[in-house]
């Protein structure tokens, strides 16, 4: 079945003063919802306006989907270690020295998924699929998925929310039989990435924005929505929806959930549950391209 393919071509680069963040996760929100793919045959579910969001890392997939992606476009020599040494150390530069000045932020958030810039999207998409099958598939976590399929099984439709490219995004969700993605979204011009973002990554309040902009195209009643997630820092999108459960959750998200009567699904051992608990604090704050990128260079040199 071939998804109806909606443009993400940017426009061209103005100048123009720095956004502010609530500028930058709107505009990442509403292109995030913008890029989303749906199958034909979804377009109109039984319960139509009814949906599950889900995100993706330590959610729906063991570990952090960027960086097996990452790992796997490196092994492919998809871009070079200086390329990606750069982008890490903008992101470590705006991370521990705390630097105030927008423009170096907002050049340090853009410079997350800059190691694809002048590579084409269908290369991304065509090399997604190669690194699902090889080091995602056997990471899903049956668990979730089975929930997915619970809300599809109801006539309700299914969507991932995550920080990955919205590439890799929607192959995820293609090869798992859901609706569709929303996903970060980077600029392209006439096929070809510029190397820039479209507003910032889709983390924290971005998701709820591409929810929000989603929710309103689709005609979607939020209140009989749910949305699942890992981590504390989908507050925003887990209280749109009437329906919240935490899975896998970090510990805040736990206590917030317990304290709120949230549904809570841990499919993780003791063991597994501390040490990808242990990831997700280290990665929080931090932003996810050019962290995982680095790990993956660093494993590669091992």
């Amino acid at each position: 079945m071939t998804p109806q393919r909606r443009s993400t071509k940017a426009a061209p680069r103005r100048s123009h003063p720095v956004p502010d963040l609530r500028s930058r996760s709107v505009l990442a929100g509403e292109a995030a919802a913008a890029a989303a793919e749906v199958e034909s045959s979804l377009a109109t579910p039984p319960d139509p306006v009814a949906a599950a969001f889900f995100d993706v890392d330590n959610t729906v997939m063991q570990g952090a989907s960027i960086f097996h992606l990452a790992r796997g476009l490196y092994r492919r020599e998809f871009f070079t270690t200086r390329d990606i040494l750069g982008a890490a150390w903008k992101q470590a530069y705006f991370r521990f020295v705390g630097v105030e000045d927008p423009e170096h932020v907002a050049e340090a958030r853009a410079s997350a998924l800059a190691f694809i810039e002048g590579h084409t999207v269908r290369e991304l998409q065509e090399l997604g699929e190669e690194i699902f099958d090889e080091a995602m598939a056997h990471r899903i976590w049956p668990g979730t998925r089975a929930l997915a399929q619970q809300h599809l099984d109801r006539g309700q439709r299914v969507w991932l929310v995550t920080a990955a490219p919205v590439e890799i995004a929607t192959i995820i969700a293609r090869r798992l039989g859901l609706t569709g993605a929303l996903g970060t979204v980077s600029e392209h011009v006439d096929g070809v990435y510029t190397g820039r973002l479209v507003g910032e990554m889709l983390h924290g309040a971005a998701k709820a924005e591409a929810v929000l902009s989603l929710a309103e195209r689709e005609g979607l009643d939020l209140a009989r929505c749910s949305a699942y997630s890992d981590s504390y820092n989908d507050l925003p999108m887990l209280t749109l929806v009437g329906d919240p459960c935490a899975i896998n959750p970090d510990g805040r998200l736990r206590d917030h959930a317990r304290a709120h009567g949230w549904r809570v699904r841990d499919y993780r051992t003791g063991r597994k549950a501390a040490r990808v608990g242990l990831l997700s604090a280290g990665l929080t704050g931090a932003t996810a391209g050019g962290v995982a990128a680095a790990l993956a260079i660093r494993r590669k040199v091992r």
